[in-house]
């Protein structure tokens, strides 16, 4: 049983509760609402605006994440989901008691993120076992790229990251595949 969180709430664009695009095994993927980056091309530009979207209830989506017996791991997505990185805290701690894998989809930097001065964007970090970084880039679009959608994009295994003290990139059985 979850613990109750204390009530905050989420601005979302929306919420798919079995992806198999999103990160390894199946996902609960949330989609945060607000970005800063606009990349050219976005697959999700309705969730630019920070005022769009809605507002949900963590402790509604913790619940449904619990309740969720296909779900291995969640993935935040956005929009930018470090705009909002104080309220998905609790839901990403959460998500470890659960003991399910955590991955997260940010146009930022890596290196730029760990040198943030946020707290809530440190504990994001360290709560993560992968994260996509990068921004989107329209002439690097390749479609045969494992959960990523332009080449200059990583995707970084934190933990083998935090056990090297150094970026060490996620390697997956569908990584060289041809189509």
């Amino acid at each position: 049983m979850l613990s109750t969180v204390c009530h905050r709430s989420l601005r979302i664009a929306g919420i798919q509760q079995d992806s198999i695009v999103d990160g390894p095994g199946i996902r609960y993927v949330i989609f945060t609402q607000g970005c800063p980056h606009h990349c050219p091309g976005c697959h999700n530009p309705q969730t630019h605006d920070p005022e769009g979207g809605r507002e949900a209830d963590v402790q509604e989506i913790l619940t449904q994440i619990e309740r969720n017996p296909l779900a291995s791991g969640v993935t935040f997505s956005g929009g930018e989901p470090f705009m909002q990185a104080e309220a998905l805290v609790p839901v990403a701690e959460e998500v470890k008691k659960l003991g399910k894998h955590l991955m997260i989809y940010t146009g930022y930097l890596y290196e730029q993120l760990v040198c943030s001065k946020e707290p809530a964007v440190q504990r994001l970090l360290e709560l993560a076992d992968l994260l996509v970084d990068g921004p989107f880039v329209m002439e690097e679009r390749d479609l045969t790229l494992t959960y990523r959608g332009s080449s200059n994009q990583r995707v970084i295994d934190l933990g083998k990251t935090r056990e090297q003290g150094k970026i060490a990139l996620y390697r997956s059985e569908y990584d060289n595949l041809s189509f």
